[in-house]
């Protein structure tokens, strides 16, 4: 995260597939697989809305 955070543009995508490959395999670490990972997020995000308005908690200031 804090590489993709730091990074820019151009970098932004690779940063990004790596931190989505974490979190796949810590969903495998715990028996989900990728598509029950994806229903459990679409049905959080139509409960208590998701993140498109882009606000990004960065920790306490």
């Amino acid at each position: 995260m804090t590489e993709f955070l730091a990074g820019d543009d151009a970098t932004a995508p690779e940063e990004l597939a790596d931190v989505l490959e974490v979190v796949r395999a810590l969903a495998a670490d715990t028996v989900i697989d990728a598509d029950q990972l994806e229903k459990l997020r679409e049905a959080k995000a139509s409960e208590r809305g998701g993140f498109a308005d882009r606000i990004v908690w960065t920790g306490n200031r």
